[in-house]
């Protein structure tokens, strides 16, 4: 089996990832691992924008008491304060590898604003500020002469225990696959970066690519990563509703432009809801949503944003406007239909601001680690700020004190008496089983009774998986199942220790928030 050494592993291709990469590759050789093309992550589909205080009226406090409003006090004090204030900085960063934000007509930044937010302060490149950042940062990486190796799925991290080491446990790289060739080979390194994004496939409808199948949180949590917060799923509020359309957002920017939510007669409902109306945070608008598609037996709702007009909504949002012109919706004239859809895991793996996890050698950054911005629910365009202020404060840890190259002998990777697969519906069907058990037991709004039953059949299904996985050779699709599975118990499993309702987490149960708020922590598999 072939072993690849670096200085900095890094796995996952989007904002988290490839800032990471970029400022770590003056201290050492870098790798960088995309499961699919580099361009398919979540920063990639990002529309909003990014969040920065830049305008003289608005503050660092303000924007931090924000957060902490929409994650329902559950944030990290300090760890806000601390991402708000360096935004700045990773705005600039962008702006290096060659990001153009919007101006307006005199120049200035054309900040925006979105649900939960007091003032402007949304940096954005049009309507499709994540793809114009993957693109620069790509080039970025190109030029910096970085290795990226596409089409290459992480097993498993290698631990020091398990390979005979002595001393204190620790990561030492990973066991990879090559989905082109069929190859397994070690990548052994002192610093494992997992930047690997959220979950959201692990629900039935979500506006996540197919690539967001909690691959590191898994396999975090299989290492003994201790893993918080896991029962906060954000359900983007609208993710527009039609039968060809997949996984397309309305950005939350056209609400904070004047969008209203209405029901099929055209009537504003969000007021009766919460007065902040429209602009409400996501986790009470998404609420909001599915409360009125069930008492009214409608489908969806939808957008009114027609008194902005043509000129105005095909200058803001190009994007937008083209791709519901594709689908017969004319934004200047139209209602445009909309249903929630799980969008942002706001837990994950125990992290700090500068990455660390519990477990030496490792590190998080981005969606799948869980700093304590988030709380209880994502302030929206929160998540790219996060991904490039803590994959800075990453390297500014890693690079001048790097941990010791690691002296190990990396075993191959042992297949055993597996053979290869011969029934590709099996996991089919076990995917498509998650994802509905979790769409319907462990959605927006829960219960104990629909947990345990999610709980009770999601034991079964790992099982079978497990059994699945140990008798067949390794393939890209039974790795994500597996992941899948590990990554839907985690939610339920930090469902049922929440006796509360707070944030994205509301179950009929317990309908009010607790006095004190608490974190809700599983501890790694480590088996």
């Amino acid at each position: 089996m072939k072993t690849v050494d670096c200085d900095y592993f890094v796995v996952g291709s989007g904002m988290a990832g490839l800032m990471s990469a970029l400022h770590l590759a003056s201290y050492g050789k870098v790798i960088v691992v995309a499961k699919d093309r580099v361009k398919d992550c979540n920063t990639n589909f990002a529309q909003g924008g990014i969040c920065c205080v830049m305008d003289p009226a608005d503050t660092f406090d303000k924007h931090a008491r924000d957060t902490m409003i929409a994650g329902a006090w559950l944030g990290k004090s300090e760890v806000v304060h601390e991402i708000c204030e360096h935004a700045p900085e990773g705005i600039d960063d962008l702006i290096d590898c060659g990001v153009r934000f919007s101006c307006d007509d005199e120049g200035y930044w054309d900040l925006t604003r979105e649900g939960g937010h007091s003032a402007r302060r949304i940096f954005h490149a049009g309507d499709i500020t994540g793809e114009k950042c993957e693109a620069a940062m790509v080039r970025a990486v190109k030029r910096a002469q970085i290795e990226v190796r596409e089409q290459s799925v992480v097993i498993d991290l290698i631990m020091s225990e398990r390979i005979g080491m002595k001393g204190e446990n620790r990561c030492v790289g990973a066991y990879v696959l090559d989905k082109e060739s069929g190859e397994i080979y070690a990548v052994r390194s002192p610093n494992t970066i997992l930047a690997t994004g959220g979950c959201g496939k692990v629900y039935l409808y979500t506006c996540n690519p197919d690539c967001a199948t909690g691959d590191g949180i898994a396999i975090a949590w299989r290492a003994g990563a201790k893993i918080e917060n896991m029962e906060f799923i954000q359900f983007h509020p609208t993710c527009l509703y039609h039968p060809q359309a997949k996984r397309f957002l309305i950005s939350e920017a056209v609400r904070g432009e004047g969008a209203v939510l209405v029901d099929k007669r055209g009537r504003d409902f969000m007021k009766k809801y919460d007065p902040r109306g429209s602009l409400a945070p996501r986790d009470i608008v998404a609420r909001s949503i599915d409360s009125e598609m069930k008492r009214t037996g409608d489908d969806c709702v939808f957008l009114d944003i027609r008194k902005k007009g043509r000129a105005y909504l095909k200058k803001r949002f190009p994007n937008i406007y083209t791709k519901c012109l594709e689908y017969g919706i004319d934004m200047a004239k139209d209602l445009i239909p909309v249903v929630p859809a799980a969008h942002y895991t706001c837990g994950g793996i125990q992290a700090t601001t500068d990455g660390r996890t519990s477990i030496r050698g490792l590190s998080a950054v981005g969606e799948c680690a869980s700093t304590g911005l988030h709380g209880a629910n994502r302030l929206a365009s929160n998540s790219l700020m996060e991904a490039m202020v803590c994959a800075r404060l990453t390297a500014s840890r890693l690079g001048p004190h790097p941990e010791k190259a690691v002296k190990c002998r990396i075993p191959a990777w042992k297949t055993g008496s597996a053979v290869p697969p011969d029934e590709a519906v099996l996991v089919a069907h076990m995917w498509d089983e998650i994802r509905r058990l979790m769409w319907d037991y462990v959605g927006i709004v829960r219960t104990n009774k629909r947990l345990a039953r999610a709980a009770h059949r999601l034991r079964t299904l790992r099982r079978e998986i497990r059994e699945y996985y140990f008798k067949y050779l390794v393939t890209p699709d039974t790795l994500e199942l597996r992941n899948l599975a590990v990554c839907a118990e985690l939610i339920v499993k930090c469902a049922q220790k929440r006796k509360e309702s707070r944030g994205l987490h509301y179950t009929l149960d317990y309908p009010k928030m607790a006095k004190k708020a608490k974190q809700t922590v599983i501890a790694g598999f480590n088996g």
